[in-house]
């Protein structure tokens, strides 16, 4: 029997075989040059803390940012702050299955763009040693995977993400709250976390408004926060024949995609919602990065928090 159309739909089969590509970007402060995340992004993620291990005499070689002056000028004597990097950098991935992500014109349903990140980064930070767990957020609701440092934490995340997305179809009907459950799951992953998690939000962020901002601002405060607003390229570019089903999870229309006000209006209806999301970051202690649905994911990743492609020659 015949799986999945991979642009379709995902298995746990699929998003399990990316592990061994998970690799060439990192969730980290000091990214590459070239990367997306180089300068001030990259200054917005935390990475792992420094926890506190001991005070001692300054001793020759010693980094002089590390003195402790107050020690310094008490003891008559310099002193040294010595610390480590913190070993657990645990992550929660959110991950958006909601039946407006089932829609892609070009090469993926952004519903398995998403899985496909989601899978991407599980494997990639269970790989770098952290923990991570999951919020699969779909249109009956939010299901969770506690955080572990385990591949049976990871498959369990994924097999989720998996069933949420087999469940898609262009037939479901429209559920009237859906754009209501992206805050619903954002205040379930800030019920979750603590303090120094990632936390990577991945979804077209269909329902985004200043709720979402303000939870999102909460989260940030103590932790890095990475959003993957997956889009479609019909938000910049809208063919000029056929007919494309819209709606708002209350309402569906069929458009007639040779009317030019209906595609102008509808790349113009895209096009903000990714502009308005992109202008949170002067609001939101985040990074935020599109990723497209109409290209492969693996190559954006590493474009996006990784180092650039070498040139051959």
């Amino acid at each position: 029997m015949a799986g999945p159309d991979p642009r379709v739909h995902v298995d746990l089969a699929c998003l399990a075989g990316l592990e061994a590509r998970a690799a060439g970007f990192d969730f980290l402060p000091r990214q590459p040059v070239g990367s997306a995340l180089a300068g001030r992004r990259a200054s917005r993620l935390r990475g792992r803390g420094l926890a506190f291990e001991e005070l001692r005499a300054y001793l020759p070689g010693d980094d002089v940012r590390a003195i402790d002056w107050k020690v310094t000028a008490r003891t008559g004597s310099a002193h040294v702050r010595v610390t480590r990097e913190e070993r657990d950098r645990p992550a929660l991935i959110v991950v958006d299955q909601r039946q407006a992500m089932f829609f892609g014109t070009v090469l993926n349903m952004k519903s398995v763009t998403a899985a496909e990140i989601a899978a991407f980064a599980a494997w990639r930070i269970l790989g770098a040693g952290d923990r991570v767990g999951g919020l699969v957020l779909s249109d009956t609701g939010v299901a969770s995977v506690p955080a572990r440092r385990s591949r049976g934490a990871a498959l369990r995340l994924l097999d989720l993400v998996a069933d949420r997305n087999r469940a898609l179809s262009a037939e479901a009907p429209a559920v009237p709250d859906a754009p209501a459950r992206l805050d619903a799951a954002l205040a379930r992953a800030a019920a979750l976390v603590t303090h120094d998690w990632l936390v990577l939000v991945v979804s077209d962020f269909d329902g985004a408004g200043e709720a979402t901002l303000r939870t999102l601002t909460g989260i940030a405060r103590g932790n890095d926060v990475v959003l993957a607003i997956v889009h479609d390229p019909s938000a910049h570019e809208i063919p000029d024949k056929g007919r494309m089903v819209v709606g708002d999870g209350r309402l569906q229309v069929e458009l007639d995609l040779a009317d030019a006000r209906a595609r102008r209006n509808l790349a113009s209806v895209g096009g903000e919602r990714i502009a308005r999301l992109v202008a949170w970051q002067s609001r939101l202690d985040a990074a935020i990065l599109p990723v497209s649905a109409g290209e492969p994911t693996l190559p954006q990743l590493r474009r996006l928090f990784g180092a650039p492609p070498r040139r051959r020659g």
